[in-house]
């Protein structure tokens, strides 16, 4: 019999549409609904799923770029901006109603376009309860390397973890899991599951989300893409297969996925799958949590609040301020 600490969540490790969000969203309905009629309760979809990783910018670094400024109005005109989170008419209605009808919550890792009409971009993580509101967006609080290129810093105003029907749930994007004081954050909120969203899963990613099932002491949802060469437009082949690495294929896997489930003693509940496309499904047991934090409860027992202290601030940023009157 199951108690109602058992919790059944499903990661998506099949291909979006690359630079299509319409097409993206018409997948992505049909994922949560198979994940639901397996029973899933959450489900979870990779870093930027919707509706892709601009694996090109690696290549594109230079100063005025022209294929570098083309593909990101490309990727600005596709990606979605988030209305209010009760808006079932917004940019993200087919992903809201897809959590409605089916009664899941949904964590979608997205390009969000900062306004209907704004200029930047963010690597956010949206999360939808199965009343098909929005109960969070996390924006990268800092994206690494040359995806400085694309995305603009995020704040940390998303930077929470939220109370819903399968537990308290939060989450990270990439290398933010080597980000100590955003890891904390969420640990200080009793995380229960959390959301580990990344491109490509090589070992160190896997080891960072391991690490951070550990030092938590929650579950991890370790969520990679699945994408291959047929995926991409042939106009940008070239570019994406140059950022992806030096050993992309001509033909075949660029993203080979790697998505498992982590308990919180940092052991594989779901071991990684890799090299083929599917909804990796797993039982979790809530009730695992409080005897791993017998032994390490970072923002407890194992905490130093004598010696260390960390500031929040959750405003959100824009940095004008409007006053009408």
């Amino acid at each position: 019999m199951t108690s109602n600490r058992e919790k059944t969540v499903a990661i998506v490790q099949m291909p979006a549409a690359v630079l299509d969000s319409a097409e993206s969203m018409r997948r992505a309905a049909e994922h949560i609904r198979d994940a639901a009629r397996m029973g899933a309760e959450l489900v979870v979809f990779p870093e930027t799923w919707l509706s892709c990783y601009p694996a090109w910018v690696f290549g594109m670094a230079g100063w005025d770029d022209a294929q570098a400024k083309s593909w990101y109005a490309k990727l600005l005109a596709d990606s979605p901006a988030i209305g209010a989170p009760d808006a079932m008419d917004d940019d993200l209605a087919v992903l809201r109603e897809a959590a409605r009808s089916n009664e899941v919550i949904v964590v979608m890792g997205m390009n969000e376009r900062s306004r209907q009409h704004g200029g930047s971009l963010y690597n956010s993580l949206v999360t939808i309860g199965p009343d098909g509101v929005i109960l969070n967006v996390h924006r990268k609080l800092t994206p690494t390397h040359t995806e400085r290129t694309v995305w603009a810093s995020g704040d940390a105003a998303g930077l929470k973890v939220v109370e819903t029907e399968v537990g308290r749930l939060g989450g990270l994007v990439c290398w933010e899991h080597w980000h100590p004081l955003a890891r904390q954050a969420l640990h200080a909120q009793d995380e229960q599951i959390h959301v580990a969203a990344w491109p490509d899963i090589p070992e160190m990613h896997h080891i960072a989300a391991r690490s951070y099932a550990f030092e938590g002491r929650c579950f991890v949802l370790c969520a990679g893409q699945y994408l291959s060469t047929d995926d991409v437009p042939a106009e940008l082949l070239a570019a994406y297969r140059r950022g992806v690495g030096r050993e992309a294929p001509e033909a075949g896997l660029l993203f080979n996925g790697g998505s498992g489930v982590i308990g919180p003693d940092g052991a594989w509940v779901t071991s990684p799958l890799f090299g083929e496309p599917g909804i990796v499904l797993s039982k979790i047991d809530l009730s695992q949590i409080d005897a791993q934090r017998h032994d390490l409860d970072v923002v407890g027992h194992y905490a130093r609040p004598d010696v260390f202290e960390l500031s929040i601030d959750r405003r959100m940023r824009t940095g004008v301020n409007i006053c009408d009157a």
